[in-house]
C-alpha cells in the first residue's frame, strides 16, 4: 500500500434510509490517486482475506485509467429490501423513477415473500421482477418455494443465488419443472479462487459486483473465463464505489440486464449524488463531499489498520 496514496485516506458513515442486511450505517474508505477515486468498503464482519480483493479494486479505481467505455449511462433495477410494511414499501419503490426492473429481497419467511412480491408487483404492473435469496434456502425449499412465487406472482427475470453451492445450484436446476433463470453472485465472489469454480450446469447467468471480484479488469477475467451473461451489482457502496461499478457494465460492448447499481436510493447521505434519471444512471468523475460524514478518530484508526493489514496479503 502506497504511502502517500494512505495518506489520502478518508472514512465516512453514511446512513441508510432502512435496515439493509442487518445495516443502519455504512461506513467507507476512500482514497484519491492519479486517476481519482477509489472506494475500500468490505463489510465490517469480513475477514482481511476476504477483504483482499475489496482493496485491489479501490487501487485500479485509484491508480489505473478507466476502461473503454461503451455508453454513458447504464439502466439500472429498483432493489427492495425484506420489508413487510406496504408504506415503506411503495416508498422505497417511488424512490426508484422510471426503472424497468426491481430486485426484491427474500428467503425468510414464504408468505411475506409473496406478500413484498405483489404489492411491487401492484405497484409498477409493467416492471420485471428478479429474487435475491442470498443462498439461504436448501434444495427442497427452493424447489417449493419458486413454484409457490411463481403460482402466485408469475413470471421473474430469475432468482439470485437461491441456494448456497454449486451442487445444490446444479441439483435445483435438474429437478425445478418451472422456467425460472437462475443467477449465480456468492457462489462466485465468495470463493477462495473464483477462476476455479466450475458453473457448468449450476448457473445461467454471472453477478459481477466490482469490489468483492477485485476491479474491472479482473470482473472481465472471470468472465471471459466462465462464458456465461453477466449483470453488475453493487455491494451498498458509496457514490465513488457505484461509479466505478458503472464503468465495469458500461465497459461490455452488450448488457442485457438492468444492473443492480441503484442503491445509493438506499442511504439517506452519500459523498455525491448519482441521480437515477429515466432508469438510468449518468457515468460521471465524482469529486466526494465528505460534510459532516467522516467518522470519529477511532472509527478512523480501525480502518486505517484494516488497510494496512488487508494490504499485506496483496
Amino acid at each position: 500500500m502506497d504511502q502517500s496514496l494512505l495518506e489520502t485516506m478518508r472514512v465516512v458513515a453514511l446512513p441508510t434510509r432502512t435496515n439493509f442486511r442487518g445495516i443502519t450505517l455504512r461506513e467507507v474508505a476512500l482514497f484519491k490517486g492519479e486517476y481519482g477515486w477509489g472506494e475500500f468498503s468490505p463489510f465490517l464482519e469480513y475477514g482481511y482475506k476476504e477483504s483482499a480483493p475489496w482493496l485491489m479494486c479501490a487501487l485500479e479505481a485509484a491508480n489505473k485509467p478507466a476502461p473503454k467505455l461503451y455508453r454513458t449511462s447504464v439502466k439500472v433495477n429498483g432493489t427492495i429490501p425484506a420489508l413487510n410494511n406496504p408504506a415503506d414499501i411503495e416508498r422505497i419503490v417511488d424512490s426508484f423513477p422510471g426503472v424497468q426492473t426491481f430486485k426484491v429481497k427474500v428467503g425468510e419467511n414464504l408468505a411475506e415473500d409473496i406478500a413484498r412480491l405483489a404489492k411491487v408487483r401492484s405497484l409498477r404492473p409493467k416492471a420485471k421482477l428478479r429474487i435475491d435469496v442470498n443462498g439461504t434456502w436448501s434444495v427442497q425449499e427452493a424447489v417449493t418455494n419458486l413454484r409457490s412465487i411463481y403460482e402466485n406472482i408469475g413470471p421473474l427475470e430469475y432468482v439470485e443465488q437461491p441456494c448456497g453451492t454449486v451442487d445444490e445450484l446444479r441439483e435445483l436446476k435438474e429437478k425445478l419443472k418451472v422456467d425460472i433463470k437462475i443467477a449465480g453472485d456468492e457462489v462466485l465472489r465468495k470463493a477462495s479462487d473464483p477462476f476455479a469454480v466450475d458453473l457448468k450446469g449450476s448457473i445461467d447467468i454471472l453477478m459481477l459486483k466490482v469490489q468483492p471480484l477485485g476491479g474491472i479488469a479482473r470482473a472481465h477475467k472471470l468472465a471471459e473465463h466462465h462464458k456465461l451473461p453477466v449483470v453488475v451489482s453493487s455491494a451498498l457502496e458509496s457514490a465513488v464505489g457505484i461509479n466505478y461499478g458503472l464503468q465495469l457494465a458500461a465497459s461490455f460492448p452488450e448488457m442485457d440486464f438492468d444492473c443492480g447499481l441503484g442503491t445509493g436510493s438506499l442511504l439517506s447521505a452519500n459523498v455525491a449524488d448519482l441521480p437515477i434519471v429515466n432508469g438510468e444512471i449518468q457515468i460521471t468523475e465524482v469529486e466526494p463531499d465528505f460534510a459532516g460524514l467522516e467518522v470519529a478518530p477511532e472509527r478512523y484508526e480501525w480502518w486505517k489498520n484494516r488497510v494496512m493489514k488487508t494490504a499485506e496479503l496483496l
